[in-house]
């Protein structure tokens, strides 16, 4: 029987529900950057995710993902099948495999609702179910066996595998990215924030864009909500990217610190860009800049230094605010800026390593960035793995929009749209402010309905 670990057991349920608690978290981050009228639409959509994935990993997902490798590192086996063949003795590296489960699960769940931030006010919800398990079986769990498979471990011990363990497991037995190709992602700035962000992006392109888009205000109709799902989704991150070591150990340590102090960075940088460009410094800009900033840290946290840490953060702050206004250049409607934070942030990250990993945190030379002397090779494997995880979830995502649209349609009706989907899929408001007073000027509930008949006057005209 495996000895197990308590300390890290301890540490990795703490780890999971630190994660589960980003989604509820990232449900008002997006709440409060939509309109009124749609805000009980994305809270539906990110708790909605949890439902559909939970029970999918549980069925099949696990085994998709972390199964044996049965194709050259592109998918796992189905030998686990409703995880019938975990125990509760078995175990990897002193961590038992229902725990790394439960982890695990909580990655899945938060990149499937890191999506529906792209297509507030207007998918149908039927249709963003039926998307779900679509996208999460067609597009997830293969890119989670890619990039989180490490593959057969060395030595006695079977089971899964962990970000913080790639050297306990044989080469070329996992998924091809981490086992074959040999690129860094700690923490899932491939798997979850490319993959969710180029998954976005095809998404809305076959959606098409709000009405009024371009033309319309729609800006958050709640700067408070924003920065109170802002603090749990940092909070929750520790989780994500320190866990991620799958100990309790200096690994984790480091990557905690890193996902501080990279996200303090790119929020000063994101708001220092604002100044300068716009003349204020804003509530929207600093929480933007903030989630940007663990977005790139994600894959790095656990191959640089604090001080390469701080480097990936301010590079992705400034990046990532001047992304998210290519949706009004190139014409696609990104209503959160899916696309300009966690596509573009996770490709920051992601190719940073090539440029700052260091071997005091790797603890090999071979794994070292350019700037430390490791040449342009780790660059390679890293924008290799970037774009090809991109390029996947790009088409599949596309080609599963296209299929959905033409069986059941993605939208709702332009009726639905004007008056919010909120009243008239869920039936019901998030604010009951009418018995306050008139529904008139001063209340919420006027000015939701002014609103409406302003956006259909603008359509029928």
């Amino acid at each position: 029987m495996p000895t197990i670990d308590t300390g890290t057991t301890a540490w990795v349920l703490a780890s999971s529900a630190l994660v589960l608690f980003m989604t509820p978290g990232l449900a008002f981050f997006y709440g409060g950057m939509t309109r009124s009228k749609s805000v009980l639409n994305m809270l539906m959509m990110s708790f909605s995710a949890i439902g559909v994935v939970s029970i999918l990993w549980v069925l099949y997902g696990y085994t998709l993902a972390f199964g044996t490798d049965a194709t050259s590192g592109l998918i796992g086996n189905l030998d686990n099948l409703g995880l019938k063949a975990t125990t509760l003795t078995s175990a990897t590296n002193g961590l038992p495999d229902y725990v790394f489960v439960a982890f695990q699960m909580m990655f899945a769940i938060i990149t499937l609702a890191l999506i529906s931030g792209a297509i507030a006010d207007r998918m149908k919800f039927g249709a963003w179910i039926a998307f779900s398990v679509l996208w999460i079986t067609i597009v997830y769990f293969p890119v989670a066996h890619w990039v989180f498979a490490f593959g057969t471990p060395l030595g006695d011990s079977k089971g899964p595998g962990g970000a913080g363990a790639a050297a306990s497991y044989a080469a070329g037995t996992g998924g091809w990215i981490v086992s074959k190709l040999g690129a860094l992602d700690f923490a899932g700035g491939t798997a979850v924030h490319i993959n969710a962000g180029a998954a976005a992006l095809a998404l809305v392109l076959v959606l098409g864009k709000r009405r009024g888009f371009g033309r319309d205000p729609m800006r958050p109709h709640n700067l408070p909500l924003v920065m109170i799902g802002t603090g749990v989704l940092w909070f929750g991150w520790f989780g994500f990217n320190a866990g991620s070591a799958l100990a309790a150990n200096g690994v984790a340590g480091l990557a905690f610190v890193n996902t501080q102090v990279a996200t303090a960075a790119a929020a000063l940088a994101w708001v220092a860009v604002e100044r300068m460009r716009d003349g204020h410094a804003t509530t929207l800009g600093v929480a933007s800049g903030a989630v940007a900033g663990l977005v790139a840290i994600t894959p790095a946290c656990g191959s640089v230094t604090p001080l390469g840490a701080i480097l990936v953060g301010i590079v992705a702050g400034v990046v990532c605010c001047l992304a998210v206004s290519l949706k009004h250049r190139f014409g696609y409607d990104d209503a959160l800026d899916v696309v300009g934070v966690h596509l573009v942030g996770g490709l920051a990250g992601t190719l940073m390593i090539g440029l700052v990993a260091s071997d005091a945190a790797t603890g090999s030379a071979a794994m070292r960035g350019f700037f430390y002397g490791g040449g342009l090779g780790q660059l390679g494997k890293q924008a290799i793995a970037a774009f090809s995880v991109l390029a996947y979830s790009f088409v599949l995502t596309y080609v599963i929009a296209l299929v959905l649209k033409a069986v059941m349609g993605l939208r709702v009706t332009e009726e639905q749209e004007i008056t919010g989907v909120d009243t008239t899929i869920h039936a019901e408001s998030a604010y009951e402010l009418a018995g306050l007073g008139t529904a008139g000027s001063g209340s919420l509930v006027g000015a939701q309905a002014g609103q409406a008949r302003q956006e259909h006057a603008s359509v029928t005209s």
